[in-house]
């Protein structure tokens, strides 16, 4: 299955972020932290370059935290500091100021230097579709300006928001890049929702988290099915779940459609658990 997503909307709004780079103090680059590689979009390193950034990794709660903790230290190592969030809940948010703050010492001590009055923070916040960045503006600003959805592609033009007198953010569209080089980023970020439903093979995509729940949770997966042992062909599989969940057809025939549907909705609803789909150690990652 080849997953391929660009819009022109996201076209633009690459152009509009490059254009307003220069209004920004710092970078907040929201990541999905079950997915903190592969919801990275690569062309962001491009357009920002050397501009300061924070990377929060937000879905916090849905991730393994173990496998959390291990980004968190890959990005220090990697000279970018991290955060976990929660935008729904606020968790973890009371230290994007100080962290900010932190990190534009140098700038705003040479401000200070110059006679220059402080001022808020500006910060744009970038990332992929869905990732929460529209939930992360209501909660900081603590009211619903910013749009939000649970599909991608919400989110259409910039604007600037105040949160308190601290800082002020320009929310920006999500922007996929035009081609996924590794298929299997395509599929995480469709696991995770961050492209539409019906830009999909459902089938596909469920064998594709069926075959990770094996390698990297075969308990879970078994607990969830009431499965003894793990059968070695999905076709197996599929019948034992759409059984199990009565996803069936005319005759007793199990319906496929039906139980791609339910993995992949088992999985987003958290079913089986705080779950992280990839590791530092999956990638060779040279750059950031």
């Amino acid at each position: 299955m080849t997953i391929q997503w660009f819009p022109g909307h996201m076209a633009k709004a690459r152009r509009e972020v490059t254009e307003k780079l220069k209004l920004v103090d710092i970078i907040f680059e929201l990541v999905d932290a079950r997915i903190p590689y592969s919801s990275r979009n690569p062309m962001i390193d491009e357009i920002i370059q050397h501009k300061p950034r924070l990377v929060l990794l937000n879905k916090a709660d849905m991730a393994d935290k173990e496998t959390t903790k291990e980004w968190v230290v890959f990005f220090a190592e990697k000279g970018l500091q991290s955060l976990t969030i929660n935008s729904l809940t606020g968790e973890g948010l009371k230290q994007l100021t100080a962290a900010s703050r932190e990190i534009l010492k140098e700038k705003f001590d040479r401000m200070k230097a110059k006679g220059v009055k402080p001022r808020a923070i500006r910060a744009m916040i970038v990332g992929i579709p869905n990732v929460g960045k529209s939930t992360l503006i209501n909660r900081l600003a603590k009211k619903n300006i910013a749009k939000t959805g649970n599909t991608p592609g919400v989110t259409k033009a910039q604007q600037w928001i105040k949160v308190g007198k601290e800082m002020e953010l320009l929310d920006t569209p999500g922007i996929l890049w035009p081609k996924f080089e590794d298929q299997e980023v395509g599929m995480k970020l469709a696991i995770t929702g961050a492209i539409k439903d019906t830009l999909l093979n459902l089938h596909d995509l469920s064998i594709y988290a069926l075959k990770f729940l094996e390698r990297a949770y075969p308990e879970r997966l078994k607990d969830r099915y009431h499965l003894l042992e793990l059968p070695d062909d999905p076709v197996e599989l599929f019948e034992h779940i759409g059984r199990l969940r009565g996803c069936l057809m005319g005759g007793g025939m199990v319906d496929y459609d039906k139980v791609a549907e339910l993995v992949i909705r088992e999985i987003r609803s958290e079913k089986f658990g705080p779950i992280s789909f990839e590791k530092p150690g999956d990638f060779e990652i040279t750059t950031l």
